[in-house]
């Protein structure tokens, strides 16, 4: 709930405005609406001619608005009206508007004389200090200014002060009624999200157990194809089928870490090289360059295979010309970032710009550079861990960084066998 607002925004200055008028009229009685500066927050009503001329004029309204900040502030540290001569010895009365012991305003009435006797005993709010010493009209304010018994003037500040505290409650009700509905309205809405997900994880769960195989009869089977092949001498079926033996530990027992070693998710990605080298070829070359020491960095799972996977996708395939793939990775002493540089033709800086904004899901895949972004953002709380940079020219290629914290958090313990680090 917030806890401080200003006058304007607490209360409806255009009903407030209304009510000024009616109250003034009524009442015969000058009335206006100050902030806790002292600045009038409604026009003026029931004002003298006097007073009128004298705000009109900047520096002589600057003795009239002193004037009123110091009777609002008086009758706030008294909490209840508070009755005084203004500068130039009008006797008028300040009513604190307020909420929770917080000063907004207040109403500021009067512009009247009252007996004689008794407006002697009322103090001025500040040094008598004359307003208009070189007054241009001839006016006598005390022949001009209405007069009003003391008591009657006393009752209605009283029932001002009851008219400003029912206005102050019932904003309050409804500002806490309107906040509290947006409160419920957030909650419900997160609450939905929180469904959704919840929905979402049981779905990826379901479908996880649908596609799950026997992690001991897959490999069984591979190692059987493979003894195959080495007794037919086939030796690139053999390469494949224990790169695709690889691929698959790597996918069925880390698939539940949120943080892997860069060397076996390195290690991964080489072996699906390996078998997309099978599948096509002399279509592209690829090259690592990247040092050892960064091998036991900790890295999130399975973050380069959908980039490399976009290289094949988007360069490879749909050229006739070689294909080439760099894999590097460098430090600044506090992050690591890898980058992945192609030599296809290239995405355009508004396609760039739709790709890293999430605008466009399905445009060159975005789809899992997307996740990437997201993962990044939950694992480290990063929005901008990764970029995009290209020529777009033809051959002049495209280059993705992904960057993040050198000293990572601990993965999970694990008992995978170490991946063969094979280098082409």
């Amino acid at each position: 709930m917030k806890s401080r607002y200003t006058l304007s925004e607490f209360l409806d200055v255009a009903r407030l405005q209304t009510l000024q008028d009616n109250f003034s009229q009524s009442m015969m009685i000058a009335l206006v609406v100050v902030d806790e500066t002292g600045a009038p927050v409604t026009s003026p009503s029931g004002f003298s001619d006097f007073c009128l001329r004298a705000r009109a004029h900047p520096n002589r309204a600057t003795y009239c608005y002193q004037s009123d900040n110091a009777g609002g502030r008086a009758a706030m540290l008294a909490g209840k009206p508070v009755v005084y001569r203004c500068c130039c010895g009008f006797v008028e009365f300040a009513v604190p508007i307020m909420i929770n012991g917080h000063y907004l305003g207040a109403f500021i009435a009067g512009q009247v004389n009252v007996e004689k006797e008794k407006e002697q005993t009322i103090p001025y709010i500040l040094h008598n200090r004359p307003v208009m010493p070189d007054n241009p009209w001839p006016i006598d304010r005390n022949h001009t200014t209405p007069r009003m018994p003391y008591q009657r003037l006393e009752s209605t500040a009283r029932t001002l002060l009851q008219v400003a505290s029912y206005l102050v409650e019932q904003a309050w009700t409804n500002t806490v009624q309107r906040e509290l509905h947006q409160k419920e309205r957030e909650l419900s809405e997160a609450l939905h999200k929180r469904i959704e997900i919840e929905r979402s994880l049981h779905e990826a769960e379901f479908k996880a157990l649908s596609y799950q195989i026997n992690p001991h009869f897959l490999f069984n089977i591979l190692n059987t194809i493979s003894r195959l092949a080495f007794l037919e001498n086939a030796q690139r079926t053999e390469a494949m089928v224990h790169d695709f033996s690889d691929m698959m530990r790597y996918l069925l027992r880390k698939n539940n870490q949120q943080f892997i070693t860069l060397g076996q998710e390195i290690n991964y990605v080489k072996s699906y090289l390996s078998v997309q080298k099978v599948r096509m070829a002399d279509r592209f070359t690829y090259q690592f360059d990247i040092d050892e020491k960064y091998f036991s960095v900790l890295c999130p799972f399975l973050f380069l295979q959908p980039l490399i996977e976009n290289f094949f996708n988007y360069v490879v395939e749909p050229r006739e010309v070689k294909s080439s793939l760099l894999i590097r990775a460098m430090d600044n002493g506090h992050d690591i970032i890898i980058d992945v540089t192609d030599n296809g033709d290239g995405i355009s800086p508004e396609d760039i710009e739709n790709i890293l904004s999430g605008r466009k899901k399905r445009q060159q895949g975005s789809i899992g550079i997307s996740n990437i972004q997201e993962r990044m953002r939950l694992l480290f709380g990063q929005d901008d861990a990764l970029t995009i940079n290209s020529a777009y020219r033809p051959m002049m290629g495209t280059t993705v960084s992904v960057r993040f914290h050198l000293h990572s958090p601990p993965a999970k313990e694990s008992n995978d066998v170490p991946y063969r680090d094979r280098g082409r």
